[in-house]
């Protein structure tokens, strides 16, 4: 909200969340009550400032990167807004010839390519729904619920190592996500029907970040990445 001494009245002025992809860099450096703002715009796809509320743009992306070497000046990113976002990808060091590529780019006198218009919105937007129309068989949504379910009673697939590992397991959103993620992981490999595979290779990425450690297994050295391999290797694939 904008204050005019002029009108003597406040304005709205529309910040960046208003765009089609937002970038949060290094959003663990935001405070708590900025990582708070993007709950509503995440999850509900609009924004309220004072007593009005506006729709974002469609389509509408949330992008975020995390430093995980800094300590200072750094805050946690609370629970309920880390599971709003569908992925969790890690990134390591580029291999040599990338690096090689990277370090070419940057001492070049060359200038930096231009970006050019590929898609439109129009067209991202259809994409979305033809990827909402690929099939899924029960039998693949079992296995989603399944790997979903072994995160929360680890007992109950046989995974007893992991009963005292486990603060808390993946939410319902996470079986949303990565039933749409196996879709639109089907639609890239132009098939128009999920398959096992394709919930298994976005499996990682989707779950990552939404399985809660104890400190038994932070002491043992146990990440969420060997909890969900070892629950692919134990539930049942269709």
């Amino acid at each position: 909200m904008i204050y005019s001494q002029k009108k003597d009245e406040f304005s709205v002025k529309k910040g960046p969340m208003f765009a089609n992809f937002v970038l949060a860099d290094e959003i663990n450096r935001a405070p708590a009550k900025v990582q708070s703002a993007l709950l509503e715009a995440m999850q509900e796809r609009q924004v309220t400032i004072g007593e009005n509320t506006f729709a974002l743009p469609k389509p509408f992306l949330v992008l975020a990167t995390q430093n995980p070497v800094e300590q200072e000046g750094t805050y946690p990113l609370p629970e309920a807004q880390v599971d709003r976002f569908m992925l969790k990808v890690v990134l390591d060091y580029p291999k040599k010839e990338e690096e090689k590529l990277i370090i070419r780019q940057n001492v070049s006198k060359a200038e930096m390519p231009m970006a050019n218009t590929i898609l439109k919105p129009e067209e991202i937007i259809r994409a979305k729904e033809v990827v909402r129309k690929v099939y899924m068989d029960e039998k693949i949504e079992n296995y989603i619920i399944d790997i979903v379910f072994a995160t929360r009673n680890p007992k109950d697939y046989g995974l007893n190592q992991f009963e005292q590992l486990i603060d808390f397991g993946a939410s319902p959103r996470a079986s949303i996500n990565l039933a749409k993620a196996a879709k639109a992981y089907a639609f890239i490999k132009r098939r128009g029907y999920v398959i096992p595979e394709d919930v298994r290779a976005i499996c990682k990425d989707v779950m990552r970040h939404r399985i809660g450690l104890t400190y038994e297994a932070e002491a043992e050295n146990i990440t969420t990445e060997d909890i969900v391999t070892e629950i692919l290797n134990k539930v049942e694939v269709p």
